[in-house]
């Protein structure tokens, strides 16, 4: 295996367990105060749920190699609607009482490499890929 395999793993997996916090964190919070929340803003609410699910759900396809290019794409998908909505007004680095989009640049910048990187040989995906 080689280093850019090795590292490509570990991004995988280390994105994939960061979203599955947010996600694990959207549901202790309540997923009705995240609803209301994306009302406040001007998102419709419903929203709240697909985003809780896509971080859960997403993060552990992510983590095991499943159907890797596609999830990533939809969190990029995901963050430029957060950076649009909601970050944007407030900066690169933020504003001191809310986060800039620099992190959601970083994360966007790994998740694209994973679209459009080779299949990673401990994956589900390769597996898949390895039977047709």
């Amino acid at each position: 295996m080689t280093k850019t395999a090795v590292i490509s793993i570990i991004m995988r997996v280390v994105i994939g367990i960061i979203f599955i916090m947010h996600g694990i964190d959207k549901l202790q919070m309540g997923l009705s105060n995240v609803e209301a929340w994306f009302s406040s803003i001007g998102i419709p609410g419903f929203v709240a749920y697909f985003v809780a699910i896509l971080e859960l759900v997403g993060g552990i396809m992510l983590i095991v190699g499943l159907f890797t290019r596609y999830v990533s794409g939809l969190f990029v998908i995901m963050l430029m609607g957060a950076i649009v909505t909601t970050k944007l007004s407030v900066g690169l680095l933020g504003d001191g009482q809310m986060a800039g989009y620099e992190l959601d640049l970083g994360f966007m910048l790994v998740l694209l490499y994973l679209v459009v990187g080779e299949q990673s040989t401990l994956s589900v995906d390769r597996l898949i890929m390895n039977k047709r």
